[in-house]
């Protein structure tokens, strides 16, 4: 396996991402949006979620795929973000036919981003505004680090961000990963600049520095903050032919990827949320161990994106914590 040209999730053909910032209130939002609609599905396995039209991609519902995936800081409030992508999507005939009416589906995820220095004292909400930007922006290039649903995303000891990573099969097929790192604990190991995703990383892509030489299990795990404060939300993405199920099960075993570079994962107080996207461009050959070699290569990308996030960061004013440029160079 090897990163596809961009190592962004946006190796997967047809795939477009776009981003959307306000850098006064240090939130924003960030919209995957496929040429055609696409299957989707999604696996919760944190404590503290907040979502959208998740229940309709369980593989017995009737809506079979979707039109854009949206992920969004604002904690409740950034929910309307899907609403202004679902808005800017149905202005342009995009949508799930009923009679004569267009209604796009446009599931969507949210971390919380309330408490990191920026000016929360808005008299109405940005994010309706951010998913129709995000929407707009869509390219297959887009920033990562303090950009779209990262741009005040913050993890225990560091500023978080928005990551992307990418890898192309020996099958032939790509998967990708886009996540918002918005963790309670580090990404990190202790007081070091070492990545807990370091063994999975290609070339150097987030740093280069290796694994970290020595680890003390016995300390209690560092994290930040109450409950509701964190949450890292996802998506993996493949331009393989999948059902509803498979893709769920995609972003079931993409989860590993988290469990890998986050320590610790899926805790009561994190929303830890994956999103699976299938866009069909090439059937399986063999069913059963190319959706194998599918979950691994999404566990791998989502690890790798999560550090890609959180290195990409660059510092703003009143932010509460360091960028990792900033701590470790």
């Amino acid at each position: 396996m090897h990163p596809g040209p961009r190592n962004l999730i946006t190796d997967v053909g047809g795939l477009h991402v776009g981003n959307a910032e306000d850098h006064a209130i240090k939130t924003g939002a960030t919209v995957l949006l496929g040429a055609r609609p696409f299957t989707a599905g999604v696996h919760v396995m944190g404590g503290a979620p907040g979502t959208r039209e998740t229940d309709l991609l369980a593989p017995d519902k009737t809506v079979q795929e979707v039109d854009a995936l949206v992920l969004s800081g604002g904690s409740a409030f950034g929910l309307d973000a899907a609403s202004g992508a679902a808005e800017w999507l149905r202005a342009r005939g995009r949508g799930f036919a009923v009679g004569d009416q267009r209604v796009p589906i446009v599931p969507g995820a949210i971390l919380f981003d309330l408490i990191n220095g920026g000016d929360k004292a808005w008299t109405e909400a940005p994010y309706k505004r951010l998913g129709a930007a995000a929407a707009e922006a869509a390219n297959e290039t887009f920033a990562l680090g303090t950009a779209g649903a990262g741009t005040g995303a913050i993890i225990a000891d560091l500023k978080g961000g928005l990551g992307s990573a990418s890898l192309v099969l020996p099958s032939g097929h790509t998967v990708g990963a886009l996540v918002a790192v918005n963790a309670i604990g580090q990404v990190t190991v202790g007081d070091g600049p070492y990545f807990w995703a370091a063994p999975f990383e290609f070339g150097a892509e987030f740093g280069g520095l290796g694994p970290a030489p020595g680890f003390d299990a016995s300390l209690p795990p560092r994290h930040k903050g109450g409950p509701g404060q964190a949450t890292t939300i996802a998506i993996v993405a493949t331009d393989a032919a999948l059902s509803q199920a498979q893709a769920t099960r995609m972003a079931t075993a993409a989860h590993d990827g988290m469990a890998r570079a986050i320590y610790p994962s899926h805790t009561p107080m994190d929303g830890d949320l994956v999103f699976a996207a299938a866009t069909g461009g090439k059937p399986l050959a063999d069913p059963v161990w190319d959706a194998l070699h599918l979950g691994h290569a999404a566990a791998l990308c989502l690890a790798r994106a999560i550090a890609r996030g959180v290195h990409a960061a660059t510092p703003a004013a009143a932010d509460p914590l360091p960028t990792w440029r900033a701590r470790f160079g």
